[in-house]
């Protein structure tokens, strides 16, 4: 494998796309959101009335992806973590967002009442965090914060000096 695979992970609102799109198109990476994925391949499991959305059907996301994950240089962006092979990834990035602005955010695409305030308590008590650093080994698992523009330009950087290093240890 000449690229590593990243994990970006996090409550769903806290900007996984934005930054997992732009640091594709900068590194050359191929970049899988497995909730488009999941829509395309019909990778679903039944459909969950409560939260108004489908179910995933983890291991047939797992089977699509199998093959691409063991080139190398992917970028999967998910709201969870936990299914995920530990084998696939190099680096677990958690993007943290303050609630003031996740709650403008997950309100501004429809989100009310209890799929509103679940996912506001997810990222209070840290879940996905708690999730990565019990999924994979902790060393590999760092929370990044995105709240700001600023913050989207500093994880970028941060990001590419990592997989630049990644490269230059690993080819």
């Amino acid at each position: 494998m000449r690229r590593p695979n990243i994990l970006l992970t996090g409550t769903p609102g806290v900007g996984k796309t934005t930054l997992g799109k732009e640091l594709a198109a900068r590194v050359g990476a191929t970049y899988v959101n497995v909730g488009d994925l999941a829509k395309e391949g019909e990778l679903y499991e039944g459909f969950d009335e409560e939260y108004e959305c489908p179910i995933l059907d983890e291991d047939r996301v797992i089977d699509e992806l199998e093959d691409k994950m063991n080139e190398g240089g992917v970028i999967v962006d998910y709201h969870g973590c936990d299914f995920f092979p530990e084998r696939w990834f190099h680096i677990v990035f958690v993007l943290r967002t303050e609630n003031s602005f996740l709650y403008d955010r997950l309100e501004s695409r429809g989100y009310k009442g209890k799929k509103l305030q679940d996912n506001i308590q997810c990222e209070i008590f840290q879940t996905i965090y708690e999730e990565a650093m019990s999924s994979y080994k902790e060393e590999i698992v760092h929370q990044l914060p995105s709240n700001t523009p600023e913050d989207l330009e500093r994880n970028l950087d941060q990001i590419i000096q990592w997989i630049e290093q990644w490269m230059k240890d690993n080819n």
